[in-house]
């Protein structure tokens, strides 16, 4: 294992590298309420054959609180431009994406700005739009009321709405231990940045972006999944030309924490096999 110390981007971010040294890089980037822990039940399917790199996003994890940047992260490119950061000063090339929930949207956003440096994109339970758009016929699973309710009650109390709401993110009842791991993850975030990031998350729009990736690309859908339903995560696969759609056996929107070994198998056979 090999943290980062230098005063620099990779430090700001917590960046760990491990796996094979010279093994071809995968960067596992997460999603909102958790930081780069969220994998390690992942990690051993990739570190004996893959250089892994894993990181914190700007406020959560153990990132540095410093590097966040209301400005900045008040958009999904600012998170984008920080990953970009991280491979440009780590020199990495060939990269495998791996990116889950909205971190998937900051991996397309990435991969459009800098397709040179990334090989493909694997997108776990991806939306590009939460809130649904009747003008057009997007269903994103939640109307702006649902939204608008929902970050009104993480402003209110963001510890009661972290127990409630990641239990139904996690998606798995039979198995509480996997809701509470979660919950933990979403405390160890600021409250305040997790707000900001919480809108960030629920009030983007990338489906325009979806057009302009030319990186290979795997979708991965869930069943059950309360975030990305199958008509929002269709939407991401339809918008990248040629993307490949799995449809998992797995329950809820952490495919990586309930069913490691499946969401592994799946990613392992597209990094084969792109095509």
């Amino acid at each position: 294992m090999n943290h980062l110390a230098a005063d620099t981007a990779a430090r700001r971010a917590n960046v760990t590298v491990l796996g094979r040294p010279g093994g071809r890089t995968v960067v596992l980037v997460h999603g909102f309420g958790s930081g780069q822990e969220m994998w390690h039940r992942i990690l051993p399917a990739f570190t004996g054959e893959h250089r892994v790199v894993l990181f914190d996003q700007a406020g959560a994890g153990h990132s540095d609180p410093a590097a966040y940047d209301r400005v900045r992260h008040s958009s999904l490119d600012g998170y984008a431009g920080d990953l970009l950061d991280v491979c440009a000063e780590l020199d990495l090339h060939d990269v495998v994406l791996v990116a889950h929930s909205v971190g998937a949207m900051v991996a397309v956003r990435a991969a459009v700005a800098a397709p040179q440096r990334f090989s493909q994109l694997v997108l776990l339970a991806p939306s590009a739009r939460y809130v649904d758009d009747p003008a057009t016929g997007y269903e994103g699973g939640f109307s702006r009321e649902d939204v608008e309710e929902l970050l009104d009650s993480l402003d209110h109390n963001y510890f009661a709405w972290s127990a409630a709401v990641a239990p139904m993110i996690m998606g798995t009842p039979d198995r509480p231990e996997l809701g509470e791991e979660l919950t933990h993850a979403f405390r160890q975030t600021n409250p305040e940045t997790a707000r900001d990031f919480a809108r960030v998350t629920f009030l983007s729009d990338s489906r325009d972006v979806l057009a302009r990736v030319t990186t290979p690309t795997l979708v991965v859908q869930c069943r059950a999944d309360a975030l990305a339903p199958a008509t929002a995560v269709r939407r991401v696969h339809e918008g990248i030309a040629g993307s490949v759609l799995v449809q998992l056996a797995a329950i809820g929107h952490c495919p990586h924490v309930s069913a490691p070994e499946e969401t592994a198998a799946a990613v392992l056979t597209h990094l084969r096999n792109p095509g």
